[in-house]
């Protein structure tokens, strides 16, 4: 996405963009008596008229114009805004200082707008014009706070253009400026909002990164946040359609998204190619929300799954990497829904990127060249994998899925003989960083669960290859884990840690299937982490650990694990209420965020492939299909 560091954009209405970094680039065109009209220029750099007033109290922008056109259908004005409520009056007049000389007027709630902000504000205003008249574009403010509304604009000259007014009561009524500001009369094609330049943005929107995904299959554009305002996918693709009603989409070995207008064939074919890759599997959730989550889901863990079977767990820096537990999650959404080839492509790679002694690095660069840092690697994803691998076995065409098992097979030998041995006298695995991506100093249930897991998949999956040597090999070491846990985290309600000292964990849930048979004093424990983690906002945070301060700030991943726990243990409408939560969560495109802030506002990235993965395994399970769960050796 062409982006720029001026944060403007989001009206609800639809708004304009334009010329880059402040330039005072004029719109001139000749007029019919030959002098050259003035009808717009984009320069924006300073804050230049306060018009925030009433009537003839306080204060009030105008800019002289004159235009070639003979109708008027929309102006646009780049306004900021501190104030969340009240509205703003924008009128053409003939007479600059006579509101009676108005041919055209509108009022814009700037509590539409999505409260305090900047940006671009296109208004809709219909009138004839003069060709070649004298014109004022006038705008003020009015609202009950104690807060500014500015009109920007730029001292920098140019040709044919025409200096602003601002009116100012306590200085005695008009005052010529210096300064030109910066509007559009009739703006066109690349005028417009959300191209080159953002609508008006909420503050709001700052604490997110990203805002959604374009991609054409092998190259990825994230959607800057304040190009999403106002924009939408077209239904079942990931191109965009902007304000102005053109669209976004990034071409066929393209590296860069490009606008065109609506119905571009080679935007058309993209959009055709999606709707046929869903219809090649299993969107899940009754028509609405549910349907629509699913389907952005889909779209989404596509267009980060690399060619090479890497799966990116967010598209911005230091999230661009893959992590073996995102994209497991991955592997057994695609597989769940009916996408064989991308869950397989996924488990390939985690395959190939195996440490030599069975392990994983908590992270790889996307071209499978290695850790990008030296973060500890985390021993949980030796359950993930073998965990994820067993799911898509499940689900895989029976044809030829054992030659294809035994492709991803001495992988799964590696990882599970390395679970095994890595317990202890009493059956529990060493401390390691987990999905909290933290070290403890005694074993978690974050790395744990999911290493049960693991170890019967694998012996299951050895089972049914004929290997009963290794089918036995894990299924006691299984057991002994299973020992473990009961002995040392049970009677704690399968708190973070055995020594009982880190609190609740939301990786409790991974007790529960599609992971593991739930003990049966697991759903008390579920219901007491749950109130523990719960916040105000309705989210989850990861952990009451009192050494790692959460705060009010949710993860929409651990919040999902209980959607998916309590819909696989036939407590199905408590699922139900927490994936509804978390869909609730989408922003303006429809995408699920990393994180939800204290006022309920997106953070961090939008959207994560982790989440999109749990929300798509919830929805299968809301559905009436209960996933898989490894099986607990047969005694």
């Amino acid at each position: 996405m062409r982006t720029r560091s001026v944060l403007v954009a989001t009206a609800l209405l639809t708004t304009l963009l334009h010329t880059a970094d402040g330039a005072a680039a004029a719109s001139g065109h000749p007029s019919v008596d030959g002098q050259a009209s003035y009808d717009g220029q984009a320069g924006h750099d300073l804050a230049l008229y306060g018009i925030k007033g009433s009537g003839s109290t306080g204060r009030a922008g105008a800019q002289e114009f004159t235009t070639d056109d003979d109708r008027l259908s929309r102006v646009a004005l780049f306004l900021s805004s501190a104030a969340a409520t009240g509205k703003l009056t924008v009128q053409v007049r003939t007479a600059r200082d006579d509101a009676g000389s108005a041919v055209a007027a509108a009022t814009v709630d700037l509590a539409r707008l999505g409260g305090p902000g900047a940006g671009w504000v296109e208004v809709p205003l219909t009138a004839g014009l003069r060709p070649g008249a004298r014109y004022y574009l006038f705008a003020q403010a009015t609202t009950s706070e104690d807060r500014a509304v500015t009109w920007h604009g730029t001292r920098a000259a140019a040709a044919g253009s025409r200096p602003g007014a601002q009116y100012d009561q306590d200085r005695g009524g008009w005052q010529a400026g210096t300064g030109r500001l910066a509007f559009f009369v009739n703006p066109a094609g690349s005028e417009r909002c959300g191209e080159t330049e953002a609508c008006y943005v909420p503050a709001s929107m700052k604490p997110a990164r990203t805002a959604g995904l374009l991609s054409n299959g092998r190259t990825v554009e994230a959607v800057d946040p304040p190009f999403a305002v106002g924009a939408r996918y077209v239904e079942g693709s990931n191109v965009l359609v902007l304000p102005s009603g053109r669209w976004r989409y990034l071409p066929e070995g393209a590296a860069a998204s490009r606008v065109v207008e609506a119905e571009d064939p080679g935007a058309v074919a993209q959009i055709a190619e999606s709707r046929r890759w869903l219809a090649r599997g299993l969107v899940p959730g009754a028509a609405g929300v549910r349907r629509e989550s699913a389907e952005r889901a889909l779209l989404s863990m596509r267009a980060l799954l690399r060619p090479n079977g890497a799966l990116a767990a967010a598209w911005y820096p230091f999230w661009d990497f893959s992590w073996p537990r995102d994209s497991a999650f991955a592997a057994a959404a695609f597989a769940h829904t009916g996408h064989d080839e991308e869950a397989y492509r996924i488990l390939r790679y985690n395959a190939r990127t195996q440490r030599p002694d069975g392990t994983w690095e908590a992270r790889t660069k996307l071209d499978g060249s290695g850790p990008p840092d030296t973060r500890q690697w985390q021993l949980d994803a030796n359950g993930w994998v073998p965990w994820a691998t067993w799911q898509w076995y499940q689900t895989a065409p029976r044809a030829d899925r054992a030659e294809r098992l035994r492709a991803l097979y001495p992988a799964i030998v590696k990882a599970a003989d390395y679970a095994a041995s890595s317990l202890d006298g009493e059956g529990l695995p060493p401390a390691s960083p987990d999905y909290w991506e933290l070290p403890t100093t005694t074993v978690n249930i974050g790395t744990a669960a999911p290493l049960l897991s693991g170890l019967r998949a694998a012996a299951d999956l050895a089972s049914g290859l004929g290997q009963e040597g290794d089918a036995a090999r894990w299924t006691l070491a299984a057991g002994r884990l299973e020992a473990g846990i009961a002995r040392r985290f049970a009677p704690l309600g399968y708190q973070r840690t055995v020594d009982g000292l880190h609190g609740h964990d939301s990786a409790a849930a991974f007790m529960a299937p599609p992971f593991n048979a739930a003990p049966a004093d697991l759903p008390r424990a579920l219901d007491d982490t749950y109130r523990a983690l719960l916040r105000p906002n309705g989210g989850l945070v990861p952990g009451s650990d009192p050494d790692t301060r959460w705060g009010n700030i949710t993860w929409t991943a651990s919040t999902s694990f209980f959607a998916l726990a309590w819909s696989g243990t036939g407590e199905r409408e408590k699922g139900a209420a927490v994936l509804d939560w978390v869909l609730a969560q989408r922003n303006v495109l429809g995408e699920l965020p990393e994180t939800v802030d204290a006022q309920g506002l997106p953070k961090a990235v939008v959207p994560l492939g982790w989440t999109d993965a749990l929300v798509l395994l919830a929805l299968v399970q809301q559905e009436g299909t209960p996933l898989p769960t490894p099986p607990a050796p047969r005694t």
